[in-house]
């Protein structure tokens, strides 16, 4: 009577015990949600929440974070005295809203917040006027120095001031990436220049779509 040859269930078990773990491994390092590869280098690897602050808007009123809850905020750090980066980012955003109000969700959750880090020159008048040549329903934000300089700081927002010239006019340089918050009040994403209406729109449809 011949032996039976044993078969290789010991074998076969380590092997599927590897490719288990394996594939564990694998699965435990991928992030949460893996984002689209047209928004590499736009989304955030993890959301980041917002802490309190106080500032005032170019009506007057206050402006916090309650305001920029509930609404996909669009905020730009500049200032009103700037040649070129500031207007021409503006401008941008004025596109990127003209487009985003055929969408069915229309404007009623999309704002755009200019946050002014030159408070000496840029008073809430001063913020009122310079708007009105962009879109009226742009919020100008301005407020005390220390306040704006710890708002910079949460976004990663750079900048310095140049000298002043000796008839007491000066330059800022800034960031000039666009910012968005989402309606939880997160930082989850920027737009770095050079900066496109249509790709900022195609972009945020997109974001909006998958949180």
């Amino acid at each position: 009577m011949s032996e039976k040859t044993p078969r290789p269930y010991g074998t076969l078990l380590i092997f599927l015990f590897w490719v288990l773990l394996m594939a564990a491994v694998f699965f435990w390092m991928l992030p949460g949600k893996v984002n689209p590869p047209e928004l590499q280098g736009v989304l955030r690897p993890e959301p980041r929440p917002l802490h309190a602050f106080e500032l005032t808007d170019q009506h007057r009123q206050p402006f916090n974070l309650e305001r920029l809850k509930n609404k996909w905020s669009f905020v730009f750090f500049g200032y009103t005295y700037c040649p070129d980066i500031c207007p021409t980012t503006l401008s941008t955003l004025t596109g990127v809203v003209k487009q985003l109000q055929t969408d069915p969700q229309g404007l009623s959750n999309i704002q755009v917040v200019f946050v002014s880090v030159d408070p000496r020159r840029d008073t809430p008048e001063v913020l009122e006027s310079y708007l009105k040549y962009f879109n009226p329903a742009f919020l100008g934000i301005t407020g005390a120095q220390q306040a704006i300089d710890s708002l910079t700081r949460q976004f990663g927002a750079g900048y310095m001031l140049e000298p002043e010239t000796p008839s007491g006019e000066y330059l800022v340089n800034h960031t000039s990436s666009i910012f968005l918050v989402d309606p939880h009040g997160q930082l989850l994403a920027s737009f770095s220049p050079p900066h496109d209406p249509d790709t900022i729109v195609e972009q945020f449809r997109q974001i909006r779509a998958l949180f």
